[in-house]
């Protein structure tokens, strides 16, 4: 049985996956939603980026799950696209949502304008301080789904955005999706466009924000279960 392994990204924990986690065991899939140390239910335990790598990898083993389709969202692509590799032969896919995707020996503050981002972390004592209503605006969201996001949301540990990503190959020789959500911008960053050029890699578009688990938990949970395999996935290639 294929077995999702769902990582939100910066601020988030488990819950935000529960929608599409209810609609993807109601297709008969193994899921398990991961919250990464130091936030939402862990919050106060130290963690860089290489702890977020082994959280995903611990919980693939502790768990022994075999045809793992793994699936980052936004910050976490960056763990998930590390521990990817490092999970071997359990491993089915890769599904980037709306994610940064690690470059061995950058961080994932590089390539950006980090500077407002770096400033907060050291402003609130090492943690990159949870979203506004005015970062929710603009990306499809309800007024209630705003509200959760931040109600919800934790300081996100800052060290796991400042320390370099560590590959052994190129992600490019890994099955992957990436779904690209046009309200957060209609282009992928560079290094998702350079790998968008493996026959391995298929790109999705999604007509929502930067969070479809909230904004569109059905469409994403399709597109998840399309991934996994048992239908073709509809393929936009970026030119």
């Amino acid at each position: 049985m294929t077995e999702f392994v769902l990582v939100a990204g910066a601020w988030l924990g488990a819950w935000a996956w529960d929608e599409v986690a209810g609609e993807l065991r109601g297709a008969g899939y193994g899921v398990h939603p991961l919250t990464l140390s130091g936030l939402a239910e862990k919050r106060g335990v130290p963690a860089g980026q290489q702890t977020h790598v082994q959280d995903i990898v611990d919980e693939v083993e502790r768990l022994d799950l075999r045809d793992v389709v793994l699936v980052g969202h936004s910050y976490s692509g960056v763990p998930a696209g590390q521990a990817a590799e490092r999970i071997g032969d359990r491993l089915a896919r890769v599904v980037f949502v709306d994610a940064n995707v690690p470059v061995d020996g950058e961080t994932f503050l590089s390539g950006w304008p980090s500077d407002p981002v770096r400033a907060a972390i050291e402003k609130h004592d090492g943690f990159w301080p949870p979203l506004t209503a005015d970062d929710c605006a603009g990306q499809d969201l309800t007024d209630d789904q705003i509200a959760r996001l931040l109600r919800d949301a934790t300081p996100h540990p800052g060290a796991t955005l400042t320390e370099p990503a560590v590959l052994t190959r190129s992600l490019a020789e890994l099955p992957t999706t990436y779904i690209k959500c046009l309200l957060d911008g209609e282009e992928p960053l560079d290094p998702v466009r350079e790998l968008l050029g493996s026959e391995r890699w298929e790109l999705v578009r999604m007509d929502t924000g930067h969070w479809p688990m909230l904004s569109r938990p059905r469409e994403l949970a399709e597109i998840l279960h399309q991934s996994a395999g048992r239908e073709g996935v509809r393929v936009h290639r970026w030119t």
